[in-house]
């Protein structure tokens, strides 16, 4: 039995592997809210509407001194919202809110409603903590207010108002970006928005007031009646609706509409990579560098689950919006620097795992991406050939000569100093750790595709 590292802030319960499966302890502390949970219908509500991850009781006991085994359906790839897009988070904090809602009607309210209890099943957001659930009692704020806005509401309006790229703020901040910091970012004409100005900017002046002062009996004591708490989480749904933000404008978002190939070479390269998905047999892949994740797309619709990562927020934001408009659930969009990839952080760096810890694809992708890391980031070829064959046994990547127009655009702002950045000496070190299966120049250009197997 192991315990999972980052399992351990609520005392309700927490998650183990056995023989590679998932389980979850229910503790005695939490037996009576999870007998509501079950007997209020709450909880096959929540699974019918493909809203909470299902979950089988057990009969074995482990051993552990428990209440209830149970074991919750397994989400393939786990993310965190410091690599989601805009609509990712968006779509999390608006499934909370709906979750928060249908809890009322069964007696029940969200103690927890932190980012990380949301993650993503066949391209939806789903929540995954049975165990956030406690009995309502009648005139008692929601304790997890200030959570929500700190995980959700905060980020999303610094998102929307100011630049998509605070998202990253949640690898600073565990847990949830604070609404000061927030308050303070935002530009002055959010005070003129009702709800911002309420749940972000009152919100933080109240934080601020009272933080080195003891709260007063009125306060201990203060009461919120049902419907006064439901109009809170509807008016907080109308904030989060209302934020908007179009993927456009960034750097990357309209790579394929550029000089990278004529209309043939583009079609030939689909071709090529959809023959080479097809000789791996692969079944799991990760799509490094996936823009807008067109050649995600055709490694799904050949079967396999796809998490499509890209350094570029709209790209993600746009593969992301196609996956769900077409209810693609076999593609995950995630943002990821790769020259920077999430790393374990939280307690003892191992409470969100870094990102090789949490999946072992079957093939990896790297199409277009090679002058980016070894010449725009000064990566030598054989640190990426290490890092790629420690991932994954399959490995289609696309090499991009300096003859080429993007290449030639990159040494035009700094001297060249890439002697061996050449085919010949890419095939080199490659080959130390890779068996070259196929090798083909894409027409009507110098790039060359490459299908590699692991030796």
């Amino acid at each position: 039995m192991e315990r999972l590292k980052g399992s351990f802030r609520d005392p309700s319960g927490f998650l183990f592997f056995d023989n590679k499966e998932l389980y979850r302890v229910v503790s005695d502390f939490y037996r009576e809210d999870y007998e509501l949970l079950t007997s209020s219908g709450l909880y096959n509500k929540l699974v019918e509407k493909e809203l909470l991850v299902s979950h089988n009781e057990m009969t074995e006991s482990f051993e552990l001194n428990a209440f209830k085994i149970i074991k919750p359906k397994l989400i393939p790839f786990v993310s965190y919202p410091y690599e989601w897009s805009f609509s990712q988070l968006k779509d999390a904090a608006l499934l909370t809110l709906e979750i928060q809602k249908e809890a009322i009607k069964c007696g029940m309210i969200l103690k927890d409603a932190t980012s990380y209890n949301v993650q993503f099943l066949n391209g939806r957001p789903i929540f995954i903590d049975t165990l956030s659930f406690e009995r309502y009692v009648e005139g008692k704020p929601w304790v997890a207010y200030k959570q929500f806005c700190q995980h959700f509401l905060a980020p999303l309006a610094l998102m929307s108002y100011c630049d998509v790229r605070l998202s990253k703020l949640f690898r600073i901040f565990i847990d949830g970006v604070p609404i000061d910091i927030a308050s303070k970012l935002l530009p002055f004409k959010t005070y003129f928005k009702p709800s911002l100005l309420m749940h972000v900017h009152l919100h933080a002046g109240s934080v601020k007031k009272y933080e080195d002062k003891d709260p007063s009996e009125k306060q201990i004591n203060r009461k919120i009646s049902k419907n006064s708490l439901v109009a809170l989480i509807d008016n907080i749904e109308s904030c989060v609706k209302s934020l908007k933000w179009k993927a456009s404008g960034t750097e990357w978002v309209d790579y394929y509409q550029g000089d990278s190939y004529t209309q043939k070479g583009f079609d030939n390269k689909a071709s090529l990579v959809k023959e080479f998905i097809s000789i791996s047999e692969s079944k799991n892949v990760w799509d490094l560098g996936a823009n807008d994740g067109y050649f995600s797309n055709i490694a799904s619709n050949l079967g396999a689950n796809v998490v499509s990562f890209d350094i570029d927020s709209a790209c993600v934001e746009n593969n992301y919006l196609r996956a769900r408009k077409n209810n693609n659930g076999r593609i995950l969009p995630l943002i990821l620097d790769l020259t920077n990839p999430s790393a374990g952080i939280g307690w003892n760096n191992n409470e969100r795992n870094k990102i090789e810890e949490r999946g072992h694809p079957d093939l990896l992708m790297a199409l277009a991406l090679i002058h980016h890391i070894s010449i725009s980031n000064n990566v030598p070829f054989d640190l990426v050939r290490d890092y790629f064959s420690s991932i994954a046994p399959w490995l289609i990547i696309e090499f991009v000569p300096k003859s080429d127009k993007k290449v030639k655009r990159l040494l035009s702002f700094r001297k060249d100093v890439f002697d061996s950045y050449n085919q010949e000496y890419f095939e080199k070190c490659f080959l130390e750790k890779y068996e070259i299966c196929e090798s083909v120049k894409i027409d009507e250009s110098d790039r060359v595709l490459y299908l590699m197997k692991r030796r």
